[in-house]
């Protein structure tokens, strides 16, 4: 083999481990917390936005303006999630392709602040590094109201579909 063969075979080997490599999302982990410091998604890969997710009705008995129907902010922020998950796998995808987070928490009826660990219990069930799950950046702030006052939580996600994977 003559080295113009050699250079271009290894040209080509490149090109190939290049673009395979492209096609992957990177997470960058942000050490002892349960999200990524940040998360890079390569051109080509399939960007989905899905809509804000507000709880569900779990006591049908309670007033469907009030914190009592939804439940307390872990229950919110799992009755979320699940509907998150639900959505996410109707369209082929999972936990793992959430690539960025906004989280939106209210602090419940008679207090100042919202309920971090509350919602971090219930996060963590559905996020568990440990577990394989990959995590999404994440941002999480405090409002002062939702259109219904018995929302305590309100998250909104970002996803992305590999390009090998569309």
């Amino acid at each position: 083999m003559n080295n113009l063969s050699k250079l271009l075979l290894a040209g080509v080997c490149l090109a190939i481990s290049n673009a395979a490599w492209a096609d992957e999302i990177t997470r960058h982990p942000l050490p002892n917390f349960p999200t990524s410091l940040a998360v890079e998604v390569p051109a080509g890969a399939s960007t989905i936005y899905l809509n804000g997710v507000v709880p569900g009705i779990i006591d049908n008995k309670a007033d469907p303006r009030s914190e009592a129907a939804y439940g307390n902010t872990a229950q919110q922020t799992a009755n979320v999630l699940a509907e998150i998950e639900k959505r996410l796998k109707s369209l082929g995808l999972g936990m793992s392709d959430v690539v960025k987070m906004q989280v939106f928490l209210k602090a419940p009826q008679g207090q100042n602040d919202m309920d971090f660990r509350g919602f971090s219990q219930s996060y963590l069930r559905f996020f568990d590094a440990k577990a394989g799950v990959k995590l999404p950046a994440r941002s999480l702030l405090q409002t002062q109201g939702f259109a219904n006052p018995g929302w305590l939580v309100e998250i909104d996600v970002i996803a992305a579909r590999p390009a090998q994977n569309r």
